[in-house]
């Protein structure tokens, strides 16, 4: 059993503290300006609090950064130093997962891309991995009910298959939204979706799902479309489709309330081309 630290745990974090805790490792967080709803998450996710990062990285054999994209160099700055295992698992681009490993060198560095839902049950969730400690963070997981497929020994592969994965998810929902938007601009919203209703009879309940996960995630995702867009011209790609993308989610109004009704997603859709 090994002592973990999560750096910083939001809904993602917590989950998988949670199950590395159920798997019998001591796993530890940093409250040092956090908010209250972090700790009420930690608590809930039964991580003990080791005050400061500092005190988190003198106490653990590995830590896990799991933040939101925009934050994932802060964060490897505050933990800079540290001779343990760091598993990077952030949606990041390639490049920017090797200015983390550059940032904490000298720890055993591991490339990590999540894919799917925060783990409740077996297959919920795959942390995949790369790099050459892979196998050591492979190993933290190995009973619970994560799955961790180790890709290669090179950073950066394992933030490449996130950045394609979420290539199509979230740029699905992108692209949904904004062709309601644009149909609606154009006096036709009614017209497309009784059309949608026969050819497309999915697509209605889609973007309303768009419109919700765009109202409460929109905040990160924008920083995530922007390194999915960096991942595609380091690829020698086109990468203005996931750049718009991110302006539509920075457009996108913030609510707090995940179960919101038809009406709140409607008010939603309207507010998008503004």
């Amino acid at each position: 059993m090994a002592t973990i630290g999560v750096l910083h745990p939001g809904e993602m974090g917590a989950a998988l503290g949670a199950v590395l805790a159920a798997a019998g490792h001591e796993v530890r967080w940093s409250s040092a300006g956090r908010s209250e709803a972090t700790a009420r998450r930690a608590d809930g996710a039964g991580l003990g609090d080791a005050g400061t990062v500092a005190g988190l990285t003198r106490r653990c054999d590995a830590i896990l950064s799991v933040c939101p994209p925009h934050a994932a160099l802060d964060v490897a700055r505050e933990a800079a130093g540290f001779r343990g295992v760091f598993v990077d698992a952030n949606a990041v681009s390639p490049a920017t997962t090797r200015e983390v490993g550059a940032i904490v060198e000298g720890a055993r560095f591991v490339d990590g891309g999540i894919v799917g839902a925060p783990p409740r049950a077996a297959g919920d969730t795959r942390l995949y991995l790369s790099g050459p400690a892979a196998a050591e963070a492979a190993a933290l997981f190995a009973t619970t009910i994560v799955a961790t497929p180790v890709l290669s020994d090179r950073v950066g592969d394992a933030s490449a298959m996130k950045m394609a994965y979420a290539a199509y998810t979230k740029g699905a929902a992108a692209l949904v939204l904004a062709v309601r938007a644009l149909a609606r601009e154009s006096g036709l919203e009614e017209a497309l979706l009784a059309d949608w209703d026969v050819s497309l009879p999915e697509l209605p309940r889609r973007s309303q799902q768009a419109a919700r996960s765009a109202a409460t995630k929109g905040w990160r995702w924008d920083f995530e479309m922007e390194e999915i867009a960096a991942t595609f011209a380091g690829a020698g790609l086109p990468d203005g489709f996931h750049r718009a993308a991110a302006e539509l989610f920075r457009r996108a109004p913030r609510i707090d309330d995940a179960s919101a009704d038809e009406a709140t997603l409607d008010a939603v859709l309207r507010e998008l081309p503004r």
